[in-house]
C-alpha cells in the first residue's frame, strides 16, 4: 500500500496502489487533460477487477449486466483458454459508454499502468463517447444500463415462464440478425428505461392487437374488379410497412404473426443492443486513437511536471509501445492495420500540419496548416468525423509515405496482383480514398433488406442482398441465417442476390427449398 511521496510531488511511488492513491492520481491527470487538452466528460465510475472478471466481461460483450445465453459461456471458455494458454493477453481496461461512464481496471495492473489506463480510458474514450455526433444522435448513455437491467431481469422471467430452451430459440435466431437489426440511415427513437419499463404491458398488447388486425383485414379478391382494388390496398399496407426495410430485427418484431409478446420484446432487446455498439464499429480508429494520442499527451505532460517518476515513465511508455505495435504484413502476428497506431499516428500528424507545416502540407491542408491550434482542430475532428471521414480527410501524403501505403489492383479475373497505386500525387488520393472505403461500414457490411411481402398469397417475405464486386454471402451462414429469419417469420422466406449496379440476378436461396434438402 503506497501513499504519494510527501514533498516530492510524484503521483504515486512504486508499483503497488489503494484506492486513496487512484483517487489522487485520477484528480492530478484529470486537471491536466482538461487543461491540456480541454476535454469534456461525463462523471466516470471506476471499478477494479479480477482477470476472470475481465473475462467474463469479454464473453458477454463487455457490458456490466447482460442476460443470460449459452454463446457467452462458449466465449468465456474460448478466451480463458487462450489467455491461460498464453496465446492471448487481456486487456488493461474495459470503458463502458454511460452516464456515469463506466471504467473497469484490473486489479493485477501496476500504479503506473493504472494511471495510463485512467487516462487513456476515463478521459480518452469518455470524451469521445461524450462528443463525438454518432454517439450523440444514435445512442443514449444515461438510459443504457437502466435498459440493460430490464433487459436481464426480463429474458430471466421469460425463462421462468417459458423456458430456458424457448426463449434461447428466440435469442439464438435474433444473435444471428445482429449485424442487420440496426438502423443505418434513420435514427432509431430514444426512450427512457423507466418508460420503457412501466409501459411495457400496455405497448405489446396494442402491438398484438394492431398487427392481426392489420392482417386479418387483407381483402381476399372474388373477382376481378375486386381483384385489384386488393391490389390497390395491399400496394397501400406495403407502403405503410415501409418496405424496403433494412432493419431485419424491427420488421420482424413489428410484423411477425407467429411472435407472441413476449418474443416481440426479447427482438426488441436484442436489437436496441444492436444498435448500441452500431456507432463504436463505425468509429474504432477514431476511439482508439483518441484515447491513445489523450494517454500519450497527459503521461508526457505530467512527467515534465515532474508528477512522474522516470521509472514508471519507462513502464508507461513499455505498455503504451505495446499497444500501438504495428507488425509488418509479413510478419506471423499481423492481423490488419492497427487502429490504436493509425489513429495515434494521424492525430499526432494533424498536430505537426497546425504547428510545423511544410510545403507540402500547405497544398493539401490548407484550412488547418500553420494554423497553431491543433487542440481545437482535433476536438472539432473527434466529435464530427467517424472513420472513413477522418481518413478520407486528414490522410497526408507524409502519414503514407510513413507507414509505406500502396495500392494493390486484386481483379478476380487476373491471375495476379498489380500495384495501382505508389507515391506520386495521384497515388496519394487513391490510396487515401481506398483506406476510407474499407473503414465505410456501409461498403464493408453486406446489404441486406426486406423488399417485399406477399400479403394476398402465401405471405412469402423476400430479402435482397445487393452484391458489390462479385462477392456473395458464404452459403453455409446464409442458409443458417435464413433458417433464423424462417423461424421468427413462420412462412416462407426468400433471399435473392442482385447485381449492385446492374440489377442482375446473381443467385436465390429459399427456406422451402433448404427444408427440402
Amino acid at each position: 500500500m503506497t501513499k504519494p511521496a510527501p514533498g516530492s510531488g510524484l503521483m504515486f511511488s512504486g508499483s503497488d496502489w489503494n484506492f486513496r492513491t487512484l483517487s489522487h492520481a485520477y484528480d492530478v491527470i484529470e486537471a491536466v487533460a482538461k487543461e491540456e487538452l480541454q476535454l469534456d466528460v461525463y462523471p466516470v465510475q471506476l471499478e477494479v477487477i479480477s482477470s476472470e472478471q475481465m473475462l467474463d466481461a469479454y464473453s458477454s460483450i463487455g457490458m456490466p449486466l447482460m442476460y443470460r445465453h449459452w454463446s457467452f459461456g462458449k466465449h468465456f471458455l474460448h478466451h480463458e483458454l487462450l489467455y491461460r494458454k498464453g496465446g492471448r493477453g487481456l486487456a488493461y481496461e474495459l470503458v463502458i459508454n454511460s452516464n456515469p461512464c463506466i471504467v473497469y481496471l484490473m486489479e493485477e495492473n501496476t500504479m503506473a499502468l493504472q494511471a495510463l489506463v485512467t487516462a487513456h480510458a476515463a478521459f480518452g474514450h469518455n470524451h469521445f463517447f461524450k462528443n463525438n455526433y454518432l454517439f450523440q444522435q444514435w445512442t443514449d448513455a444515461g438510459a443504457i444500463l437502466g435498459y440493460l437491467d430490464f433487459a436481464k431481469s426480463y429474458i430471466a422471467r421469460c425463462e421462468e415462464r417459458h423456458g430456458v430452451a424457448a426463449v434461447e430459440a428466440v435469442l439464438d435466431a435474433a444473435h444471428a440478425l445482429m449485424d442487420q437489426g440496426v438502423f443505418r440511415y434513420r435514427r432509431p427513437p430514444k426512450l427512457s428505461s423507466d418508460r420503457q419499463r412501466d409501459g411495457l404491458r400496455e405497448r405489446l398488447d396494442y402491438e398484438e392487437r394492431s398487427y392481426n388486425d392489420l392482417w386479418r383485414t387483407v381483402p381476399r379478391p372474388t373477382d376481378g374488379g375486386k381483384a385489384d382494388e386488393a391490389e390497390d390496398m395491399i400496394a397501400e399496407r406495403k407502403r405503410a410497412l415501409n418496405l424496403p426495410e433494412e432493419n431485419l430485427l424491427y420488421f420482424l418484431e413489428k410484423n411477425s404473426l407467429i411472435l407472441e409478446p413476449w418474443q416481440r420484446e426479447i427482438l426488441r432487446i436484442v436489437r436496441v443492443i444492436a444498435q448500441y455498439f452500431y456507432p463504436q464499429r463505425q468509429t474504432q480508429v477514431m476511439n482508439e486513437g483518441c484515447a491513445t494520442f489523450v494517454h500519450y499527451t497527459v503521461m508526457n505532460a505530467l512527467f515534465d511536471q515532474g508528477r512522474i517518476s522516470e521509472g514508471a515513465m519507462l513502464e508507461i511508455l513499455r505498455n503504451h509501445a505495446n499497444v500501438v505495435f504495428q507488425p509488418a504484413f509479413d510478419d506471423p502476428r499481423f492481423s490488419g492495420i492497427n487502429p490504436y497506431a493509425l489513429g495515434l499516428d494521424m492525430m499526432q500528424d494533424i498536430k505537426r500540419i497546425a504547428t510545423e507545416p511544410t510545403a507540402e502540407d500547405r497544398d493539401w491542408f490548407p484550412e488547418i496548416a500553420g494554423k497553431g491550434d491543433w487542440r481545437g482542430i482535433l476536438l472539432d475532428a473527434w466529435a464530427n468525423h467517424r472513420d472513413e471521414s477522418f481518413i478520407r480527410q486528414h490522410l497526408s501524403p507524409a502519414l503514407i509515405r510513413k507507414w509505406r501505403l500502396f495500392l494493390l489492383s486484386d481483379a478476380a479475373s487476373d491471375s495476379f496482383y498489380s500495384v495501382a497505386s505508389i507515391h506520386n500525387e495521384r497515388g496519394y488520393e487513391q490510396i487515401r480514398a481506398a483506406m476510407a472505403q474499407k473503414y465505410d461500414i456501409g461498403a464493408s457490411h453486406a446489404d441486406i433488406q426486406i423488399v417485399d411481402v406477399d400479403l394476398l398469397g402465401q405471405r412469402h417475405l423476400r430479402l435482397q442482398h445487393k452484391v458489390n464486386d462479385g462477392i456473395a454471402l458464404e452459403t453455409a451462414s446464409c442458409d443458417a441465417t435464413l433458417r433464423h429469419v424462417q423461424a421468427l417469420w413462420g412462412y416462407e422466406v426468400s433471399l435473392q442476390g442482385v447485381d449492385a449496379q446492374t440489377g442482375a440476378t446473381l443467385y436465390e436461396r429459399s427456406s422451402r427449398q433448404l427444408a427440402e434438402q
